[in-house]
């Protein structure tokens, strides 16, 4: 894979060294609500992708098993460096983060029954809810005057969050749709 093509809103194409060391910050600082933070490092400060390049990209990543991030890290790695920029950039963004899960992890079996412990699970959890929501404002704002993809948004979550139905034979179903809207109402 090669750099994609310059534009006026990308930098150029990052080097295996910056792809791991950008993936290692974001693993470091990001930890427990990362693609917030992955989309304004990717687009806004390092300008890898463009804003509908990072929407598309996060889009098959989430469709895809595993980790949305984790998939997006390859993803961007992939691209600018091939199976090499995958492996820094995948590497980079679990690095420290699976350290201090382990000790966290030894520290919780520890101390799991603490009240003080609870609460802060608690607060963490209200923090990532926060953010998931922060990022799905930022995601839906290019949609604006886009009435079939805001309906396919609505769908999507009532499905999903509301009905609680299972995640893969909702988007095997709504992706065809979606892309089939697209085709006819798009640009």
């Amino acid at each position: 894979m090669t750099a994609i093509a310059s534009e006026a809103d990308t930098a150029p194409a990052p080097s295996i060294t910056e792809l791991f060391l950008g993936f290692l910050g974001l693993g470091i600082i990001g930890f427990g609500g990362l693609l917030p933070l992955a989309r304004r490092t990717i687009v806004e400060e390092r300008k890898w992708l463009n804003e509908q390049e990072f929407i598309d990209l996060l889009g098959l990543c989430q469709f895809l098993p595993g980790g949305n991030i984790m998939n997006l890290s390859v993803a961007v790695g992939v691209r600018f460096h091939g199976w090499r920029g995958g492996l820094a950039s995948i590497l980079g963004i679990i690095a420290v983060p699976t350290m201090i899960v382990v000790c966290l992890g030894y520290i919780y079996d520890q101390y799991r029954d603490e009240p003080h412990v609870q609460h802060l699970f608690a607060g963490l959890a209200a923090a990532a809810a926060g953010l998931l929501i922060s990022m799905g404002w930022k995601f839906i704002k290019p949609l604006r005057g886009k009435i079939w993809a805001l309906c396919v948004v609505a769908v999507l979550f009532v499905l999903i969050a509301v009905l609680r139905l299972p995640l893969l034979p909702v988007m095997l179903t709504m992706a065809p749709i979606s892309v089939l809207l697209s085709w006819r109402f798009g640009k």
